[in-house]
This record gives C-alpha cells, structure tokens and sequence, in this order.
C-alpha cells in the first residue's frame, strides 16, 4: 500500500474539536451586546470564513458591530479558551504522528487565523506541517477551492494526489472543488455524499497505511461506477 502524497488537515472539528469554544464565544458575544442566539445558528457556521461567519452573526445575532469586530472578539475567546486546553479530536494525533514519521508532508488548512492557530501549533513538534494555510491567508475561503489549492501549491502538488481530511460539508466541497480525495470524519455538522468522498466514524486506530486503504476505496468505486 502505497502513502499519499500528501495529506491536508482541516483543524476546527478535524484535528482539534474547538466547535463548543466558538459556540460559548458566540453565545457571550450575543449576551454581552443584547442580540439572540441559537445552536441552529452556530452550526450553520461550521466550517466557514470567519468574515462570512462575521456577516451571518451580523445578520441573524442583530448586533452593532463591524464585521472586523466580530471576528477580533471571537478570537480573543477561543484563543483564551485554547491557551488554556487544546481539545484533541480521537485519533488526530497519533495519525498525524504516523504521517510525519513515514515522511508524508503534511498540510494545515484552515479557516481559522493565524493567531488563533499557533498556541495549537505550539503544542505539536515543529516540522509538523510543511503548509500552514489559515483563513487570513486567502483571498475566498472554503468552501471556494483556494485554500486547498494553495496548500498543494505549497507542496509542489498536484491536488488530485493529496488527501484532505475535513469534518464538514463546507471543507469538504472546498477540498473535492480542488480536486483531493476527501475522507470525511463527520462530527458536529453533517456530510454530504458526493464524488471524491469517502466516510469513516473517526480518525482513532488509523495510521498512514490504513488511510491510503481508506482512499483507494474512492479509487476503487469511481471505476466500478456502473
């Protein structure tokens, strides 16, 4: 069996499941400035841009704030919350590990920025990832395929040989917009069937073998494909 090229990691809800410190952060924001809030709401950004995240607060919170503001105040919450503990995802680590020691380059490709992703960077050895591509980054954020595309580009890649790993509907058709294999981990938000997708429960007990078998499944049924 024969590794990927390259595998590029989504991180909120992938490698780190961060979703409940957005969700509180979103819920102290509404609080503190009188505007309303659900669940239903916060799910429904899983996975997005932080500016369009920011433009749907706006929205649907109905609070008095820029979008620039937005964003600043849900960062100094979940940075807050993260420098504290880093909530690991099962099994993210010990894959990610796995990939590092068999010498396939790994990216980071995330809608998150930067200053929120380096206290978890922090918390991993240096040579991790070959790419860091965060949400402050890029001009279109997923589910537009720039994000994937870069990291790619960043490898010297072509992306029909990575393997992205995504935990949203939104990652996910940023990343098959780029043209990766997908290997989806649903987690707080559903994931669509679709081309370039292949599902498992959770990334615990795989390691760099298992996930290119994984892959070879989306391979395998794109010939049989009647």
């Amino acid at each position: 069996m024969h590794p990927p090229a390259a595998v590029l990691w989504d991180m909120d809800g992938t490698l780190v499941d961060t979703e409940p410190y957005w969700v509180a952060t979103e819920f102290a924001m509404a609080e503190k400035y009188g505007g309303t809030w659900s669940h239903e709401h916060a799910m429904n950004l899983v996975g997005n841009a932080l500016l369009d995240s920011a433009d749907y607060i706006r929205e649907h919170m109905g609070i008095d704030r820029t979008r620039e503001q937005i964003v600043e105040e849900l960062l100094d919450g979940v940075v807050a919350r993260v420098e504290e503990s880093v909530p690991w995802r099962p099994g993210g680590q010990e894959l990610l590990a796995d990939l590092v020691r068999r010498g396939v380059p790994c990216a980071l490709v995330t809608m998150s920025w930067q200053r929120f992703v380096d206290p978890i960077l922090a918390q991993l050895p240096a040579d991790t990832f070959a790419s860091v591509v965060t949400g402050d980054r890029v001009e279109h954020g997923k589910p537009h395929p720039e994000p994937y595309l870069t990291a790619a580009a960043d490898l010297g890649l072509d992306p029909g040989d990575c393997l992205a790993i995504e935990d949203s509907n939104t990652g996910a058709t940023s990343a098959a917009a780029a043209g990766c294999t997908v290997v989806c981990v649903p987690n707080h938000v559903p994931i669509q069937e679709g081309d370039r997708r292949v599902f498992v429960e959770t990334l615990s007990g795989l390691d760099t073998d298992s996930l290119a078998a994984v892959a070879r499944q989306r391979v395998k049924a794109s010939v049989t494909r009647p």
